[in-house]
């Protein structure tokens, strides 16, 4: 007998009950006739899935393997009907499930956010990496539906996975110091008056590192020191007054610390969504699109000294419009 997605629910049904009686009513089929097929299940598998007596039926060291893996063929196949189903009838523009990867950052969480409003019944799941090709080859192999990345100044992601990247937003790079830091009276910073400065930033697998130094080579010096760890380690090291930060403009930061742009934009950092062009995302995507901007829009309107930089700058090319953050401010 070969194991069928049926012979799972049946495996599942006895132990939600705790009972292959009260599960037989639950299928709407005959005591005996449930009991025959677990039998026949278990010589399948290789051994009995449950330990039975008048207190009911415990599911065996193996009958928790195989309920571990049908708890998650068994709502993925039905996510996979629904899909299918809803694509069939002419209704595929959105999903019932989305797996988002991200580098990390509070668009992500605020995307989430604005999905699960928009779909209450959708299940969403999050996968973290500091690396932009793994989630790009994830999304290749069908393990996620989409990538929220960042990418450095006018970049995207490699070409090599095949997939479609848009852009959420364009930011400047902001300064991530102690509020009484001398520069943090301005709305900006002049680079080139860092050159002493050591600097921490973020982990990741883009060319930053590189980028930063072009810019701070244009400003006239090379960087002292520049650290590289997550993101909390960041902000213990500014507060402990190691290195100052370089952060995206959606970064909130902590009490005690303020972030500021770079004065001109030297260094840009894009966030973009990606997904491959021949799976189900692709139709969602659009729609997934519009609540990326959203999200953007939210997190970036808490950032108020950005924004009134933005304001006050308006000759700054290459970044996202002002118009779009009024809205959301």
């Amino acid at each position: 007998m070969n194991l069928e997605l049926r012979h799972l629910k049946v495996v599942c049904a006895i132990a939600e009950t705790g009972s292959v009686t009260k599960a037989a009513s639950q299928l709407g089929l005959a005591q005996p006739a449930l009991t025959a097929q677990l039998q026949r299940i278990e010589r399948t598998l290789g051994g009995p899935l449950f330990d039975r007596d008048r207190r009911g039926a415990r599911p065996t060291a193996l009958g928790e393997l195989v309920l571990s893996r049908a708890r998650v063929l068994l709502p993925a196949m039905k996510g996979l009907q629904d899909e299918a189903a809803r694509l069939a009838a002419g209704g595929g523009d959105m999903m019932s499930r989305y797996r988002i990867g991200a580098v990390g950052g509070p668009v992500v969480a605020h995307l989430v956010h604005r999905l699960a409003e928009a779909q209450p019944d959708a299940q969403i799941t999050t996968h973290a990496s500091y690396y932009v090709d793994e989630l790009a080859a994830m999304v290749l192999a069908g393990k996620l539906d989409y990538a929220q990345v960042g990418v450095c100044g006018d970049a995207l992601p490699s070409a090599e996975f095949g997939l479609v990247w848009q852009t959420i937003a364009v930011n400047a790079v902001c300064v991530l110091m102690p509020e009484d830091h001398p520069q943090a009276k301005e709305k900006d910073v002049d680079l080139a008056e860092l050159a002493e400065e050591h600097w921490v930033a973020g982990a990741g697998d883009t060319c930053f590192s590189d980028c930063f130094a072009a810019a701070c080579a244009r400003a006239g010096f090379a960087p002292r020191k520049m650290l590289e760890t997550d993101a909390r380690a960041c902000v213990d090291m500014v507060e402990l007054g190691l290195a100052i930060g370089l952060c995206q403009a959606t970064f909130r930061p902590p009490a005690g610390l303020t972030s500021r742009p770079l004065r001109g934009a030297p260094l840009r950092w894009r966030l973009v969504l990606g997904w491959h062009p021949d799976s189900p995302a692709a139709l969602s995507a659009p729609a997934l699109m519009v609540l990326a901007d959203e999200a953007y829009q939210d997190v970036i309107a808490r950032n108020e000294a950005y924004v009134e930089w933005m304001r006050s700058a308006p000759e700054v090319s290459g970044i996202t419009p002002l118009a779009t953050v009024q809205e959301a401010a």
